[in-house]
């Protein structure tokens, strides 16, 4: 480009002619192209594809943050209820401090509708009026007792493990004197009186059950499982009527699968505890009206009142008589609802059960 004036050349985006000062005159731009005239043949203009979509613009995810830990407690004023002994108690304990079950656990149910009696932690805590008691350790549990002055508990004196000294220790008397003594079951019955420490142990692994007693309500305990109750459940016993009699010559013996008693404890007008220890684990099982079930009886723990027994055998039909000695070898308890039943998974096989029977108590039968 030059200088219209003195004829200089100049670069092309100078404004002014650095020789004479001039100003420069930019050329004029070119004329655009005429639009190019479509043909009238009512052909359409080309369609355009659709714009292809762009994936959305990189965003950086967040940034990380720690969950939340859940609170140290439930709320105040949250309540959560017992699956084992139906208490309500604050959702802040970790154990019910009426039985000692493990809280905030799914109950176990097997399909045929045994309920698995909930884990304790060990060193559970268990309150009961003023006083409390503590289950310690897993294999072969403790209780141990902190009692108040107004509150006492009643025990087998063989379950007895250690006792503050100033602990006042009494007999309770027990009625049928002799009957209980050839049935091998205790004489007396003690009876420890506050304050102080006291501990009892069943001397055998197993589990210790705390079953808390309402006013009115009544539990039957097969004989040897009673550990302690509280001193205002009651104390009684009846006959089982669940018998057999095995025959070798003209000697005859009499067996009682369940024992020839078992105990009642019942809380008359305020709440109690009572303490069972049974061996390895341990099932209960609610029975509907008329409904039955088939049992060892050795593995029986405890009932309801409501719940009816009799004897029931299950024997092969052999055709030959040297099956004979063998035909009532299967022998069970047959136990009619409504109620409660509880089992536990470790049981004794029955002294005369394989032998031939002579008598026995009302009984069902099934061949096979």
């Amino acid at each position: 480009m030059f200088c219209t004036n003195c004829g200089s050349q100049l670069p092309n985006a100078a404004r002014f002619c650095v020789t004479c000062g001039s100003a420069v005159k930019q050329p004029a731009a070119p004329p655009s192209p005429p639009a190019y005239p479509m043909p009238a043949t009512g052909m359409q203009p080309p369609v355009m594809p659709p714009p292809v979509p762009q994936p959305p613009a990189y965003q950086a995810p967040p940034a990380y943050q720690a969950p939340q830990p859940p609170p140290a407690s439930a709320p105040a004023g949250v309540a959560v209820t017992c699956s084992w002994c139906g208490a309500v108690v604050s959702a802040t304990q970790k154990s019910c401090p009426k039985c000692g079950a493990t809280l905030n656990t799914r109950g176990l149910i097997t399909h045929s509708g045994w309920v698995q009696l909930p884990g304790r932690k060990d060193m559970a805590k268990l309150q009961f009026g003023d006083s409390f008691c503590q289950i310690e350790g897993l294999y072969v549990p403790v209780a141990d007792f902190n009692l108040a002055p107004i509150d006492s508990i009643y025990f087998a004196h063989h379950v007895l493990l250690w006792k503050d000294a100033q602990i006042n220790i009494t007999a309770m008397s027990l009625k049928g004197a002799w009957k209980r003594m050839f049935a091998g079951m205790p004489l007396i019955m003690t009876q420890a009186q506050g304050p102080g420490h006291i501990a009892f142990s069943h001397d055998a692994p197993g589990e210790l059950i705390a079953i808390p007693i309402h006013p009115g309500q009544a539990l039957d305990v097969r004989e040897h499982l009673f550990l302690t109750a509280t001193g205002n459940v009651t104390y009684d016993w009846f006959s089982t009527d669940i018998w057999f009699t095995t025959q070798n010559g003209d000697d005859k013996e009499t067996h009682y699968p369940l024992g020839m008693f078992m105990d009642r404890f019942m809380a008359p007008q305020t709440p109690g505890l009572l303490l069972l220890h049974a061996g390895g684990n341990v099932f209960v099982r609610e029975l509907g009206p008329g409904q039955t079930i088939l049992v060892k009886p050795s593995a029986l723990v405890f009932k309801d009142p409501t719940v009816r027994m009799h004897l029931h055998f299950e024997h092969p039909s052999a055709g030959f008589s040297g099956w004979r000695s063998w035909s009532n070898r299967y022998l069970w308890l047959r136990l009619f609802g409504p109620g409660r039943v509880a089992v536990q998974s470790v049981f004794k096989n029955l002294e005369g059960e394989s032998r031939s029977m002579s008598s026995h108590s009302y009984a069902t039968q099934t061949r096979w």
